[in-house]
């Protein structure tokens, strides 16, 4: 399975890290990621191909964690489940554009995407909810996530130019 992420920035990950050392008993997540849109499976050259025509003329764009936020009953796997709210119009406009190529997966993504950044799932990661914070960065690249091998496969610089 192959996602579009938008890369998270060190001091990101460090925040998420150390928020996850406030659990007793969560499991903090180790790679931090930020799904734009899942693409499904398939050979990633012709995913990301299929991704960049949608995101044709898409200039770098702000992104803001704003809080921490729980998903107390996670469309998968155990809750609740931790996570960085980021506020980011140009991350929704960019959802939205995939989703009319890419089917959206079934309570996660179209209006029921939640953009944002786990920190931890199950046992007391609830203790971190209301947490307020103001980090922001400028995404300027995109890649092509493998959720086999957990990292990145390609990577695509915005702003993305006509091929």
């Amino acid at each position: 399975m192959y996602s579009l992420n938008a890369p998270v920035p060190a001091e990101i990950s460090r925040l998420a890290r150390g928020l996850a050392s406030n659990c007793f008993d969560a499991t903090p997540r180790d790679r931090h990621t930020l799904v734009l849109k899942r693409l499904g499976d398939g050979e990633p050259r012709n995913l990301a191909s299929e991704a960049r025509s949608r995101i044709v003329g898409t200039e770098p764009f702000s992104a803001r964690v704003t809080g921490v936020d729980t998903f107390e009953e996670p469309a998968t796997g155990r809750g609740p489940v931790a996570y960085l709210r980021v506020k980011s119009p140009g991350i929704e406009r960019l959802h939205r554009r995939l989703c009319e190529r890419f089917d959206p997966a079934e309570g996660i993504e179209a209006d029921d995407y939640v953009p944002h950044i786990t920190v931890a799932r199950g046992g007391d990661a609830d203790r971190l909810a209301g947490t307020d914070l103001d980090r922001e960065w400028t995404v300027d690249a995109l890649v092509v996530w493998s959720s086999e091998y957990r990292e990145p496969v390609e990577r695509i610089a915005l702003p993305v130019q006509k091929a």
